[in-house]
Order: structure tokens, then sequence, then C-alpha cells
């Protein structure tokens, strides 16, 4: 049962430190916001160690990257690291180019992450070295399906393994592992995908899970990872005829907002392997 992690980031309201991209700033503040954590922005290099040192955990998104925010991301990184803290990476965009590739590679060998948070065509550029990505869109030839699962799952363990994180493959399905378990999870809609940001939002959630239940990030992972699916269902559920994709973003978020541990037990959908 996954709820009660969930109730523990609303049980001790999780303050995250996002350096996010500005594209969807704003919506992973309120996906936190709604989900029970406390948000706080900042990316310049004179402020992130002051800022991530009063935080809980800290989410590196590197979606807008730039050499301003690169520096950032390492310093803020290695003093979460000092202070005990868990860090997330949303690597966006690794294999679309060199810089975010070698940027996501780099931050992976510096410091050391509780989470890697990523769709497969990511996930498969850092465990390479390389790759390309379709922008920050997964490859539809990568996709996780129930064909290729099992070959899907063992790769996820090898790579979090490998890393020693905690890996969360994210599409249509998601796979959370700590190399040695895996949760297979089916919550969503394609719907999710005509939105900016699901992703990122879901890197913030993921985050603040971790810091309210720093003895069980793999279970925490999963269950943000299950929270963020069903919002989406329960969001689409709600639309009406003349809704589109801005709408829908914010009945993900109210979905956030109004779920607690037993709703979040009701609809998740995952098996375990």
């Amino acid at each position: 049962m996954l709820g009660i992690y969930l109730d523990n980031v609303r049980k001790t309201t999780p303050l995250v430190h996002n350096i996010t991209n500005y594209v969807t700033v704003n919506d992973v503040a309120n996906v936190l916001l709604a989900c029970g954590g406390s948000p706080i922005m900042s990316d310049d290099i004179q402020d992130v160690e002051d800022i991530t040192s009063i935080c809980g955990g800290l989410n590196i998104n590197i979606g807008t990257l730039n050499q301003n925010t690169i520096p950032s991301m390492f310093a803020a990184g290695k003093k979460a690291n000092a202070l005990g803290h868990p860090v997330l990476l949303d690597p966006v965009g690794a294999g679309a180019s060199t810089l975010r590739t070698q940027t996501a590679l780099k931050l992976l060998e510096e410091v050391k992450f509780t989470v890697v948070r990523g769709n497969i065509s990511e996930i498969k550029t850092l465990a390479a070295g390389s790759g390309t990505t379709k922008g920050v869109d997964a490859d539809v030839a990568d996709a996780v399906t129930e064909e290729n699962l099992d070959s899907s799952v063992a790769f996820a363990k090898a790579v979090a393994a490998r890393f020693g994180v905690v890996v969360a493959i994210t599409g249509a399905i998601d796979l959370v592992t700590d190399g040695k378990t895996c949760y297979v999870i089916r919550n969503g809609r394609p719907e999710m995908g005509k939105i900016t940001g699901t992703g990122c939002q879901l890197s913030g959630l993921t985050t603040a899970y971790v810091v309210a239940n720093p003895e069980h990030p793999l279970e925490a992972a999963a269950a943000a990872v299950a929270s963020m699916g069903l919002a989406g269902e329960i969001g689409w559920s709600n639309m009406l005829p003349t809704d589109g994709n801005s709408t829908y973003r914010n009945r993900i978020i109210d979905a956030i907002f109004h779920m607690d541990g037993a709703a979040l037990d009701k609809g998740a959908k995952y098996e375990v392997r």
C-alpha cells in the first residue's frame, strides 16, 4: 500500500529546493503545494547553497540549463550531499544535445543522487553515455510496452544498480526500481502528453515524497509516480467538452490537492517484480 507515503508528505510539509526549468517552474511550485509540500525556486550561484541548506531535499531539472545554472546545480548538489539531503535528477532531453547529455553524466559522476527520474530515452542515454531523443520526449522505438516489459524491467534494475539510485522511468507504463525490486505502475492517461511539464511536476512531487519518507525512497518514489498518474485519470474524468489542455493541467493539480492516502491506495494500479 502506497498511501502512507502521501500521508507522510502532508504531515511533514517537506521544503524542496528546485533548480528547474523556466517553462514549468510555476507548475512545479503549485503541484508541490498541492501535495502538501513547500517549494523554493533558486538557481543563482550565490544563493543556492544557502537555500539548499534550509530545505529537506533538492530537485535538479536540466530542461533549460545554461552556463549560469549549470555551476549552481553542482554547487547545490554537493551541498545537499554534505547535509545528507535527498537529491533528484531529471535529465530532461538528455540525448537531444551534447550539452544536456554531458551535463547529466557529469552530475551523476559528481553528485550522489537518491532518485533519477526520466523517460526511457533519457535513461537509455545515461546508461549508454550517449544517445538521441526526440526533443524532450521519449522516442517511440524506446517505449515500454507489455511486449517488452520483462526486458525493460531488467534494464531499469541494471541502471539503478549501476548508479546506486532509485530509477523512475515514466511513460505509458511506469517503472520504479532500486535495482532489486521494481514497481510496474499502470496509472495515467495518454492525454497527459499534451501538457508541457507533467514530468517536471512529477520530479518535484517525487522529491517531496522522498524527503518525507527518508527510510523508504523506493516506495516513496513509486507512490509519487502512482499519484501523478492517478491525478491524470481523475483530472480527465472531470473534463468538460469545452475544456482543453490548459484546463487539464489545472485539473491534474487539483486532483493532487484533494488526494489523500486512502484515495491513492484505492486508485493505484501496480505490481511488484
